[in-house]
């Protein structure tokens, strides 16, 4: 998988984590509502984090306004859901030398910034 930062544009944690890992260059940047993630990155990701679920975002406005909270969902639900709606994926995520650091934990970023430091 190629080196890249996928985020939401419009999402202010995001563009505060980009300025503060100072990313270089050769970093592609993907922002997901205009390029959403692809299946191969999903099943990378999914490799990466260990279940589709571990890369939902419980805090999207759609979680609640499809009333998923209601219903207990499988990995091929968290799998379609993340396919259907780019605001279901955890965000920021950095791939850099074959490593995701997904979210923005405080421990993520900082794993995130020893990485590409």
């Amino acid at each position: 998988m190629k080196d890249q930062f996928i985020h939401l544009a419009t999402c202010n944690t995001c563009q505060r984590i980009k300025k503060e890992l100072e990313l270089p260059a050769q970093i592609n940047d993907q922002n997901t509502k205009e390029t959403p993630i692809t299946e191969a990155q999903l099943e990378f990701l999914k490799e990466q984090a260990g279940s589709y679920e571990a890369l939902f975002n419980r805090r999207s406005q759609q979680y609640r306004g499809r009333g998923l909270h209601e219903k207990d969902l499988s990995e091929q639900d968290y799998k379609a859901l993340l396919l259907d709606h780019y605001s279901f994926l955890k965000r920021p995520i950095l791939i850099y030398k074959g490593q995701a650091y997904i979210g923005n934990s405080k421990k993520t970023v900082a794993a995130a910034k020893e990485a590409l430091s």
